[in-house]
């Protein structure tokens, strides 16, 4: 991994200023459909080849969390051992969704899109992909567990069909010792739990 890695990185872009923002600095502006951002970037979504893509992935998991195992659901997975799917623009990795089958169902370990990449359908082609791998695996549903801080993830998960399941209140604080600052200064407290389901893609008999 990186040795120069920003501490904070950021994982966040102004849309006005250009600045990337740290989590803690980054705050929410409400503005109407007329002025969401709407450039497109050109890109494809695959599943990652483990060896050729490892260093990369290894990379945008170091700036996003500082690590590639992560624990959710009470539960630690290792990002290198799961399935994951990439962005690909134009050779480069832009974003990155990881995800493992866990209890028959796929639970999602790390979505991260680097800031430059946000905005543009990234993260919601990499989740599209996600729900697709799970219907043609014949897995019920997906899940993901988000931090009570993080509310542009709750946003995205929502809009794209998750509910919440149920609250971990206070898991986070009592694993990291205390309430430590996230998005906008708000504290990590709990975990939120969100579910979508899938319907399986049933195939024409040969």
């Amino acid at each position: 991994m990186s040795d120069n890695v920003e501490v904070p990185y950021p994982h966040y872009r102004c849309p006005s200023c250009g600045k990337d923002l740290p989590p803690e600095e980054a705050r929410i502006t409400i503005t109407c459909e007329s002025h969401q951002p709407s450039d497109r970037l050109a890109f494809t979504v695959r599943e990652s080849n483990p060896a050729a893509d490892r260093r990369a992935i290894e990379e945008i998991c170091d700036k996003a969390l500082g690590e590639t195992e992560i624990d959710t659901f009470g539960t630690m997975f290792d990002v290198l051992k799961g399935v994951n799917l990439i962005a690909d623009v134009d050779g480069e990795l832009g974003g990155l969704l990881s995800m493992s089958v866990s209890g028959g169902e796929i639970v999602l370990i790390l979505l991260s899109v680097y800031p430059e990449r946000q905005g543009q359908g990234v993260g919601s082609a990499l989740l599209r992909a996600a729900v697709v791998y799970a219907e043609e695996h014949g897995l019920p549903s997906v899940r993901v567990a988000v931090s009570n801080d993080d509310i542009p993830l709750l946003h995205f998960y929502q809009r794209h069909g998750f509910v919440i399941q149920e609250i971990a209140v206070g898991l986070l604080a009592d694993s990291l010792g205390s309430a430590v600052a996230g998005f906008s200064g708000i504290p990590v407290r709990d975990e939120i739990r969100l579910r979508r389901p899938v319907c399986s893609v049933r195939h024409a008999p040969r």
